[in-house]
């Protein structure tokens, strides 16, 4: 077993041992977890923010709601964000973690828009990576009615999020549209193999996200299931020609950092244009938990900085 592995940041170290222990992700301790959500209105308060509630039929029919924020007053047709959260496949809501896209609407003046897929165990294997997707193609028909620029439009997510942005930006390859501008994907979740050196090291604290939560997210996701689709685990791909620009970052000191770093080099193989960056002793969702950090702090400018040059170059 590889017990050696970096060390984290000192800053965030010594941010992660203030918090209190948090109990071990398992179906008993799933239900209390799924409680500790924040509404929608801990992350617009003091901002000039419009925000609609609206709802996307799923390809089996059923509803998704979905949560649009846009700067009072916007006229122009505006870029979107499309915003898929994390939370291990099995937790979260729409508005987790709503702060990162929130910045971009401020800062570029970006509509954002961010859906509830359904989640494991309750929804299984493609089922929440389609619910994205419908919620794309949804959006992007509705653009003109939604105040969009539909050269412009952005999908992003984090962690599990990362992952189904990853996965539905193939579906929409494959399937011919939505055309989307770039993919931000941070320490996104792409292989149910779980099996990497970093996801070894990994295995035990302190860290927020362990290979054993790992294992049991894609196991609550995907069951029994002999065959994986590359949708929902993209790490199988066996093409990734012909993605859209793509933002991916990760920490040096986290489960997921070898499955993303093999995903960025797979991308360049393919002839494709991605931007990486392994942040130093960051561990998984640092900049998440602790925005104010100085590598967290870092690490989002650079996000930005980045996603300021796709948008500009896209008009």
């Amino acid at each position: 077993m590889t017990t050696s592995r970096p060390a984290l940041d000192p800053e965030l170290a010594r941010l992660l041992a203030e918090l209190p222990a948090a109990p071990a992700l398992d179906a008993e301790s799933l239900p209390l977890l799924r409680q500790y959500k924040l509404p929608a209105e801990a992350f617009i308060e003091g901002r000039s923010i419009e925000r609609r509630e609206l709802t996307v039929t799923a390809a089996d029919g059923a509803e998704l709601p979905l949560s649009m924020f846009r700067p009072a007053g916007l006229e122009a047709a505006a870029p979107c964000i499309y915003w898929l959260h994390g939370g291990g496949m099995v937790m979260g809501d729409r508005f987790a973690n709503l702060d990162i896209p929130l910045d971009w609407l401020e800062r570029f003046g970006a509509v954002v828009v961010t859906l509830d897929y359904r989640l494991a165990p309750e929804a299984k294997g493609a089922t929440p990576v389609e619910d994205c997707y419908a919620g794309l193609v949804w959006v992007a028909a509705h653009a003109t009615e939604l105040g969009i620029d539909p050269r412009r439009l952005i999908v992003a997510g984090a962690s599990a999020g990362g992952g189904l942005t990853a996965g539905m930006t193939l579906l929409a390859r494959d399937r011919g549209g939505p055309a989307i501008a770039a993919q931000v994907l941070i320490c996104p979740m792409l292989d149910h193999r779980n099996d990497s050196v970093s996801s070894r090291q990994f295995a035990e604290g302190p860290a927020t996200w362990t290979r054993a939560a790992n294992t049991f997210g894609w196991q609550a996701l995907l069951g029994a299931a002999t065959e994986v689709p590359a949708y929902v685990s993209p790490a199988l791909a066996a093409d990734l020609g012909g993605l859209p620009p793509s933002f991916i970052d990760t920490g040096s000191a986290e489960l997921f950092r070898d499955e993303d770093t093999a995903f960025a080099s797979r991308i360049w193989a393919a002839g494709g244009e991605a931007e990486l960056h392994v942040w130093p002793g960051g561990f998984h969702g640092f900049d998440a938990l602790f925005p104010t950090a100085r590598l967290s702090l870092i690490a989002r400018q650079t996000r930005s900085a980045w996603l300021g040059r796709i948008l500009n170059s896209s008009n």
